[in-house]
This record gives structure tokens, sequence and C-alpha cells, in this order.
């Protein structure tokens, strides 16, 4: 269930000229700094580590240019689309509240308030396109397929007479539900991010851009509270994060980052992707780039505020990182709360296993019963008088106490 989470986000390689939805060859480039420029420390300089140039979607921070802003007022432009032979059921609107105001309060949670997420839906209703859905041949959004070009261009032509494309920052397209299979079946839904090469609409790259087809609901009954979990994982693309899930399903993450896991039960970030996004301040992230041992005070990543991060970079491509997970804020299903530990590698592709949490309890069968949770890692976390060990690289994390006030002391030693 969780291989069907979402579709590892592509580039589209197609532009537009402004409000005429004619087809251009390679004129547009997208723009911007990437979700946040993050100030240079000398302290955290080792604790930056970066991937090659070739890495699609790099864990490595900074991220790269090209993609929307994750801190500070964003506007997302929202279109509800539908086809001749997939009319919308009932009213657009009713589809746009599947996610709205849902996906606006889980990034205000997630990110401590520094995200103030405002959509905007000029056109309230269905936005019908001029071919069938049949007729698209949409197909887990092919970064050059014929027919996801033809569907752009034709989303872009429809809603530029009466949309001001330079208003907002990316652009989100919910899909009439009845439109293509089940997500049981297949999710079709897909982000195009950071492209050098996008349709443009009003002088602007439509750079960012994520679609939402079928509804993820698995029969549970849980989809009213859970179903609109696969748009904030779908934008989290749209800010420059990664696919962490593996053609194995959530085995890398599981349930530790919505990009892992978006079914079900709430959940939050990593930690590594708050400091990515520019939601944690160089002051919460310790860097353990020098030989020795010492102790570091971690608070509840769900908190605003205190230490949140502890990185043990192995080189300059990837580390260890530290964080304290409790049940609380999006973080709904945690049966353990705890010291996740895990290893980040910013030259592995997205999608391919950039990020792997290390289960303190292996092979235990989990601590959680909750459905679409990957159950298996969700007791992954380290609590007092247990340690995590790679001595082949002679890195040791001890969690050597807890405060009745809710943070851990970890003891790091590199040798």
């Amino acid at each position: 269930m969780a291989a069907l989470a979402s579709v590892t986000a592509l580039t589209l390689a197609v532009s537009t000229s402004a409000g005429t939805g004619r087809l251009t060859a390679g004129t547009s480039t997208a723009t911007g700094a990437g979700p946040i420029a993050l100030p240079l420390s000398p302290a955290l300089g080792p604790c930056m580590i970066s991937g090659r140039p070739t890495v699609q979607m790099s864990e490595g921070i900074p991220t790269g240019r090209g993609y929307a802003r994750s801190t500070g007022t964003v506007r997302a432009l929202t279109l509800m689309v539908d086809f001749p032979d997939a009319p919308g059921p009932g009213r657009a609107l009713d589809r746009f509240e599947e996610f709205f105001p849902q996906t606006q309060e889980w990034f205000r949670t997630s990110s401590y308030g520094r995200l103030d997420y405002r959509t905007e839906t000029p056109i309230p209703g269905w936005l019908r396109m001029p071919k069938s859905f049949h007729e698209y041949g949409i197909e887990r959004g092919a970064p050059f397929d014929p027919g996801y070009r033809q569907l752009v261009r034709d989303i872009v032509a429809a809603a530029d007479p009466q949309v001001d494309f330079q208003s907002y920052d990316f652009l989100n397209v919910l899909v009439t539900p009845n439109a293509g299979p089940s997500a049981l079946d297949t999710v079709l839904s897909v982000t195009f991010a950071g492209n050098t090469e996008a349709p443009v609409a009003d002088g602007v790259s439509v750079a960012n851009a994520s679609f939402v087809y079928s509804r993820q609901d698995d029969g549970s009954g849980s989809y009213r509270r859970t179903g609109y979990r696969v748009l904030p994982h779908e934008n989290g693309h749209v800010f420059g994060l990664p696919d962490l899930y593996t053609a194995e399903g959530g085995g890398a993450v599981g349930h530790w980052d919505i990009m892992s896991e978006d079914w079900g039960a709430n959940n939050d970030l990593l930690g590594w992707h708050k400091w990515k996004l520019g939601w944690l301040d160089a002051s919460q992230v310790r860097c353990v780039s020098a030989p020795g041992t010492a102790e570091y005070s971690l608070t509840p990543l769900a908190r605003p505020g205190g230490p949140k991060l502890v990185f043990v970079p192995l080189d300059r491509r990837s580390g260890y990182a530290v964080e304290l997970r409790t049940r609380e804020g999006n973080d709904e299903t945690v049966c353990r709360p705890g010291v996740l530990v895990y290893k980040v590698d910013a030259d592995v592709d997205t999608g391919m296993g950039p990020v792997k949490v290390h289960d303190s309890h292996e092979d235990s069968g989990g601590c959680t019963r909750s459905p679409n949770v990957h159950a298996e890692l969700s007791d992954a976390t380290f609590v007092p008088g247990e340690e995590f060990r790679d001595t082949k690289r002679g890195v040791r994390v001890a969690v050597v106490g807890a405060e009745l006030a809710g943070s851990y002391r970890v003891r790091v030693t590199r040798e």
C-alpha cells in the first residue's frame, strides 16, 4: 500500500507562450532561490552535505534553485479539473474542501508557523478540459509523455483568461476523482517540481505543479480525516523534498515522514527536512564533526523552540541525524516516543532511498496497528539505556536520560 502513496516527482520539459496555450520549446527558466537561503555558519558547514549535480531532488543542504519558497507567505493557485468523459460529480468546491483547510493547518503545525500557506481558487467551478481523460493517456506522469504536455497546455489555456498566474507561487490541480483508476489500483498523483523548462502563463514559469487524481480511500472510513494528506506530500516536492518510499514500499523510513507514507494516520516531516526547509534555526541544530564525546539535549520535534537536531557527518555526502519524536502535533501514530536515528545520503536520487531509519528493535513487528502504517519501524526509536552503534564508522549515540519537561539527553561519540 505504501508503494502506492505517490509518484516520484519528475520533470515536465514543455513551455507555453503567455495566454496562448501554444507550446514553444525551451524558452522559460525556473526562477527563485529554492525554499530558503540558509545562513552560512562555520559550525554547521561540515553538516551541510551535498549531492552531485546529477542527483534528482537531492537531500543536500541548501536545496537547489527553482523550487517554491517554504517560509513566509506562499500562495497556491488551486484549480479543479474535469473531462467530457468524466464530469465532476457535485460541486467543484466539494473537491476543494477535501484538502483545505487541512493542508494549510498541516503546514502551519509542521513549520511552527513559519510557512503561511494560502490557497486561492479563482475559478470555483470545474475547469472542463477539451479532450476526454482517455484521450490524454495519463499514466503515472511520465515526464515527456505527449498526453501530459497536452493536458498542461490545455489547463493553462483554459485558466489563463480568468487567472493572473503572476500572483501565485505554485499550482495545485485537483482532478475529478472519477477520472482514471482507483488509487487502490494505481496512484496517478504526481508533482512536476523545479523545472528548468515549464509552462509559461502571464510571463511566469509554472515550474512547480502538483496533481491529485483519485481518492486515497482504503475503505477504513478514515478518508474524511486523512485523505487530504496526499496533497502535503505532493507539495513537499514543490518545496524540493524527495520521495522517501522505495520500490519495496515504506520500508526505509516508514511512517516517520510524510514523504515516505501519506496514506492513513497523520505524520510529520523529519527534522532534517525541517532544517532543509528553513523551519529550524541554526541554533537548533548541532553539528558533530570533530572526534570526541559530548552530550546534547533534544526537545520534541513537534514543539516550537529548543534544540531539535544533532547531525554527525560521515563525509561530504552523508551523515547520521538524531532527533526526538513524541505523539503530539502532526505525529499522530507515535507509539514509542524516543530518539530517532537515521542516515541521510545526499547522493541518492528521489525514490531510491536517500534516507534510512535505523530500527532499535529489528524484526519486532512494531508497536502500532494503525491502518496503512509501516508497523515494523513504528518502534524504531531509542529510549534511555539504549544505544545506536556504527562500529565501522566509529559512531555511537546513547540515550542517557529523559527529563520531566519532555526533553531527552543523548551522548554522541565519534572516533
